[in-house]
């Protein structure tokens, strides 16, 4: 039997090239303090493009383009002191533009640049992973 995903979120994977390398930031969950994603609940009269755009804001201080379309999903499972339930995340690509000095959650969590190698260890989730490592390799370097 399929066990369906109780709870829908979205999440945004925001990407800068530095030096013709492609970068990724992650942020550290505010309870275990693993690197994630910006994430979040799909907020009640917003897409979950505008959601992940929202969390993205509010959790890294980051803007940018985000793509129209998502470039996968992926599942992780709440921690039993959140409540145990299933979680299934639509993650969108978000091309960095503005980074910020001062965002809501700048005092619960760290956000940090890293190599897409080095994000890739970091990431628990293997739905996760392999989500980035497509992503990685159809992303192209922006013409100068």
């Amino acid at each position: 039997m399929v066990r369906l995903a109780a709870i829908q979120q979205s999440a945004v994977l925001p990407y800068r090239f530095r030096k013709d390398r492609l970068e990724l930031l992650l942020v550290t969950s505010t309870g275990t303090k693993r690197w994630i994603l910006p994430k979040g609940h799909i907020e009640p009269g917003l897409s979950a493009r505008e959601s992940a755009e929202f969390e993205a804001l509010e959790e890294a201080g980051v803007v940018g383009t985000t793509g129209p379309r998502s470039i996968g999903t992926y599942h992780y499972q709440k921690r039993p002191e959140k409540g145990g339930e299933r979680c299934r995340v639509r993650v969108f690509a978000m091309a960095v533009t503005r980074l910020l000095k001062s965002y809501p959650e700048k005092s619960k969590r760290k956000r940090k640049w890293m190599t897409c190698k080095k994000a890739l260890q970091e990431i628990q989730e293997p739905e996760l992973r392999a989500l980035i490592e497509q992503f990685a390799s159809s992303v192209t370097i922006p013409l100068s």
